[in-house]
This record gives structure tokens, sequence and C-alpha cells, in this order.
């Protein structure tokens, strides 16, 4: 008996194949193996019927024939991609590529890669859902539709070889409202005012005059002054002491949004690396239990934990740190992401007794330090509340009132696992009613600073609040702007280039919808809605498609141009027309104004003078260590007086 098993990648192929016998081959696709054409728009439209022309990539006709030749003498064929509506199309278009009829192949899904998983969804096949294959085609033609129409008109009204893209654009539009923000920012002067009483107690203002005061009350030196004044025309005393238990609940295991977040916190990693390090982990790493997946799939957006884990969990802590540890019942966690997709698990390890301990001896150092950060987010999550004893302190004379603050741990909880940041301020026995000397007071100047820049996680944080993308997606989107120079990454954080400001500027005034976040969220919605409950895919489209090409129509002869280009009074060699400069994405460089007929460009700029040696004109190459005459033909070179 011969069994094909067919998935995604190598890695995965491996590992899979290392759990099943002789009776199965294992093969990966190596991703997406059809597509829309990259050479045309690859879409038929007619009405409000959309017939999307796939073709087999250059790059995967090889792998497509090995997978015939093994499907020709299998008994069994198995459709194993990832459970998504991405891996949903994928396993589709396999079954297409191959001539097998789509609808009766069976299709076996797994959240991990282990031996149990894998024999689990082999007893239990189901079929393609062609629902989600439905969702993704129309995302695919949909981004199609606006890249394939949008950007020509880009390039057209700005300068050549720009793009815009659904979420890309939303995404730029973001960080572009942030940096506005910070331009127009005008920073407010104010005064910090802070005590020391004995012995050594350090408070901040809390109120003045009776009056309540906000940080950024005192915010001028008299103000200030008046109240250095104030304290010390009377004596200080104790007049309130308070405590209260504060509980502080775990936070939930992680899904792709929430382990990009933390891992570039924590661990300095951009989204990207994350994603692939985490794409090693569910698809096979050594293991002291032999070749296996470490974690669960790593593109989600549930926060559900499958029962046998939960118990796993609760063994484990319960033996390793004792019942205090344990609450009665599994903590239970529910997303609040927008159209998540609920049948997924939170990203996890698969087996507990794979250590972070053991797996050091296993893992390279980057891959050792996010399965940690996994493992301990997953077992944390199950453990009982830290529970904390808070302390208010309100110490005051005839007209001023300062706060002192501390807090104890009385009970670690899941700190016990995960750490905690927030250290002990133990306050001294203290009194009502009883007498205080203030030892020192002083008023800091300070300014308001601007908004914070988006980093990549924060990005990525304020993408899913606004149902902006998938799990999928953030990662390529960040990275997308960031390859075409739209945004560069200085300190961690994201800033837009000119040329961003110019993007944003046009799509604002005349495209309204593509950098809409709420129209954007809309467009999730609905893609949702054809994966959940069947919702006509082509009207969605349609309902897009029209109105949107109108407008480009529209765009193509009334938007006006913006193309930055300054004539810098030499002649083409080539047609004898003028040359400008011009600012394209890549940098300054130097063509022809009569473009598109003639194709005339320099990164140098042409220069009056005639090379020596063969007649050609010379380019000035302007070098830090100096300028240099340089002929393009010849390669005379000599430098620039």
């Amino acid at each position: 008996m011969s069994n094909l098993i067919i998935v995604e990648s190598p890695a995965k192929a491996k590992t899979i194949q290392n759990f099943l016998g002789k009776d199965y081959n294992v093969i990966a696709s190596k991703g997406h193996i059809r597509d829309l054409p990259k050479s045309s728009f690859g879409i038929k439209v007619e009405g409000d019927k959309f017939t999307p022309t796939y073709r087999i990539s250059a790059d995967h006709s090889e792998i497509v024939k090995q997978i015939k030749n093994l499907a020709k003498n299998a008994d069994k064929i198995y459709l194993a991609t990832d459970e998504d509506r991405e891996g949903e199309a994928i396993a589709f278009h396999i079954a297409e590529a191959i001539g097998k009829d789509a609808t009766t192949l069976p299709r076996i899904v797994f959240h991990e890669i282990t031996k149990t998983a894998i024999q689990n969804a082999l007893n239990s096949p189901r079929t393609i859902d062609f629902a989600s294959v439905n969702a993704q085609q129309a995302r695919r033609l949909l981004d199609r539709i606006v890249g394939y129409a949008l950007s020509p008109l880009l390039s057209m009204k700005i300068q050549r070889g720009l793009s815009a893209g659904r979420v890309q654009s939303s995404a730029l539009k973001i960080i572009v409202d942030k940096e506005r923000e910070i331009m127009a920012f005008k920073p407010v002067e104010y005064y910090a005012v802070n005590a020391i009483f004995a012995p050594n107690l350090e408070s901040e203002l809390s109120k003045f005059n009776g009056k309540k005061m906000e940080k950024l009350s005192v915010t001028t030196k008299e103000m200030a002054d008046e109240i250095l004044n104030l304290a010390k025309k009377s004596a200080f005393k104790i007049t309130e002491i308070s405590q209260k238990e504060r509980k502080t609940n775990p936070l939930p295991p992680f899904m792709t949004s929430t382990l990009q977040q933390s891992a570039s916190s924590t661990l300095g990693f951009s989204p990207k690396k994350t994603m692939t390090i985490a794409q090693v982990l569910y698809e096979g790493v050594a293991t002291h239990n032999g070749f296996m997946g470490a974690i669960t799939y790593m593109r989600t957006d549930s926060l559900n934990l499958a029962k046998e884990a939960l118990t796993a969990a609760r063994e484990l802590i319960k033996s390793e740190f004792g019942e205090k540890y344990l609450p009665k019942t599994p903590n239970i966690y529910t997303t609040k992401a927008k159209g998540a997709q609920e049948a997924h698990e939170a990203i996890r390890p698969t087996n507990l007794d794979f250590t972070p301990q053991i797996a050091a001896k296993f893992l390279d150092k980057d891959q050792l330090k996010l399965y940690t950060l996994i493992y301990n987010r997953f077992l944390a999550c199950q453990m009982e509340a830290s529970v904390s004893l808070l302390q208010s302190v309100l110490i005051t004379n005839e007209n001023l009132e300062f706060k002192l603050s501390g807090k104890r741990v009385t009970f670690d909880g899941f700190y016990r696992v995960y750490g905690e940041n927030d250290k002990d301020r133990i306050l001294p026995p203290l009194n009502e009613g009883e007498a205080i000397n203030l030892a020192e007071i002083s008023a800091k100047q300070n300014f308001t600073e601007p908004p914070a820049r988006y980093s990549e996680a924060s990005l990525v944080k304020k993408l899913e609040s606004l149902g902006i993308g998938r799990p999928s997606t953030y990662a390529p989107t960040i990275t997308l702007l960031t390859a075409r120079d739209y945004v560069k990454i200085e300190k961690k954080q994201l800033i837009p280039s000119e040329i961003a400001f110019k993007i944003t500027a046009l799509l604002e005034e005349n495209f309204t919808d593509i950098v809409d976040s709420e129209f954007t969220s809309k467009m999730e919605e609905k893609l949702d809605a054809i994966a959940e409950n069947g919702a006509d895919w082509e009207q969605i489209l349609a309902d897009f498609y029209h109105p949107f090409m109108d407008k480009i129509s529209h765009g193509k002869t009334e938007i006006k141009s913006q193309k930055v280009s300054e004539l810098i009074g030499e002649k083409c060699p080539d047609c004898g027309g003028e040359i400008v400069e011009r600012i394209s994405r890549r940098g300054k460089f130097y063509g022809c104004e009569n473009y598109p007929k003639c194709k005339f460009t320099s990164t140098y700029k042409p220069t009056e003078h005639k090379c020596p040696q063969c007649g050609e004109i010379l380019f000035l190459k302007e070098l830090k260590k100096g300028n240099f005459f340089y002929c393009a033909k010849c390669k005379f070179q000599k430098e620039a007086q």
C-alpha cells in the first residue's frame, strides 16, 4: 500500500516522514504552486463575474512533476497544508495542478507536528473547505486589482517604481499620521515637584492649595517657587494611611500578534525574525524525544487551548510548584481580535517535557530564546494570580499634600515562572497623625514629549486593534514598507520617508477607501463572511471593483502630477533633450525629459565635458574621497578640479 501526503514545506515533510512508516511518501509543495501571472492582470472581468487565470510558477514546475509522478502510484493522496485560508487555497491548487478532483481528495489538518497529532489527523480526514478557498481567492484578487491599477497611477503622478496595496497603504497612513502628529507637536513647559521626607521617603506632589493637581498643572516657575515656599511655612504630618490587596492575573498564551510584540520588546526580534524562528520550531527540530515540532501553529489569532495541553500544564504546575499555584479550574481566555479563527489554538509548546533547560542542548541561541518565551508564557497562563499589598500614605501641611506609595508581593503566583519586573517598595512603619520632617524639596523643569513613533511591535498592535490584515500579513507588510524605502527603521522606530507623505496625501485625497482603516477593517470582515458564512465572493469583489476602477479612470486625467524634477542645464546624450534630476525610492538619479520615448538614465550627473579618449560626454561622480569625471563608454576617469 502506498500513501502520499502533500505538505507545504520541506522541513515539515521531513518531520512527518520520520513519524510514518514506509507506506507513506511525504513531499512538500514549497508554498503556493499556482498564482496569478506576474506579467499581466490575470483576471477576466465580465460584469460582476471574475475569472482568475492561474499559472504554475516557473520555480515550481519541477516539484509539480514530482508530485504528479508520486500521485500516479499512490493508493491514497492526503492534502496536508496549513490549517488556514492560505493553506486551504494551496491544497485546492495542488489538487488542480495534479489533475485530481479537489472535492474528493482527503484533507488532513493539525495544529502541531507530533506523531500523535499526525495519526489523529489521518484517522479523521475531511475535504477541502471551499468557503475558505473562496475567501483567500477574493483576497488575492482584491489585492491584485488594487496593486495592478493603483501602482501605475502613483508611478505616473509621483515617480516611477511606486506601489500601493490594500493593507500596505493603510498601514503606511498610520505611520505617516503619527509623524504628522510629531511634526505638529509643540512642547509645553511644566515642573515636577518632588519631596523627600525623613527617613528617605520620596513623594510627588498630589494636591496644591486644596485643589487637585495634575502633573502638568505646575506650568510656570512662579507656581513652582510658590509651592516650595508653602512647603516651608508649616510642618507636615501623616494624615491618612491605607492599604489594599491587588491581584495581578497572568497574561493569556501567545497568538501571532502578541508573540511578535513580546519578542520585540523582550528579545529585540523583528516580526520577520520572530516568525522565521517560530516557523522552524513549528515544522520540526531535534529534541530529546526525536525530531518533532516544538510549538503549535504560529499564525493564529485564537487563544483557545486543547484540553490535553491544559491537563498537562496543570499536572506540571502541581508537581513542580504545589497546589497553591494551581487554580481550581483551568484559566480560559478569549480573544478580542476581530474575525479571530477560534477553531485554531494559541501558540504553545507541544511537549512540556521539552523544558527550556533540556531545549538548550538542542536549539540554537535565538531559537532557545523564543521557545523559552513561549514555554514560560503558556505555563504561566495556567497558574494562580500574584497577590500584592499596596500601601498609600498622605502627608500634608496647611497648603500641600504629598502621596507616598509602597508595594509588597505577598504571593508570587505566576511570577514564579514568568518573572516579575516590578520590585517591592516597602515603606517603613508609619502612624496616622504623627509628624514627619521634610528633608528636601525640589521643582524640576520639564517639557512634554511628542508622541512616540511606532515600533514594529506597536504597529502590529495597532493593526490588530483596527482589524487591518490578519496574523499572516503583519510581518510581510512591515517588510514590504521598509524594502520599498517608504519607511526606515532607526533605533527601533518606524520613520516615513518624504515619498511616503506624497503617496499618502494623494491616496487620502483621491482614494479614501484604500487608506481608511475602518474601510480596510470592514473589508476583512467581508472576507471573513465568505469563509464563515459562504457569502458571495464575486459580489463582494464587484461592489469594490467598479467604483474603484471609475476612480482610477478619473485619476488618470484629473489628478495633477506631483513629480519632483529639476532641470540641470545639460543635454541628453541620446536624443538631445533636457536632462532632469529626479528622486526615486532608491535615491537621486538623472534622466531625459522625453521619457518614455527616450530611456536615458544615469545615477551620475551628465556634464558638458567630453571624454578626451572617445569623445562621449563625461559624468560627474560625487564620492566621499572627492569628485571625478567618468566616461561610461571607455571607463576614462580623472579628478574634477
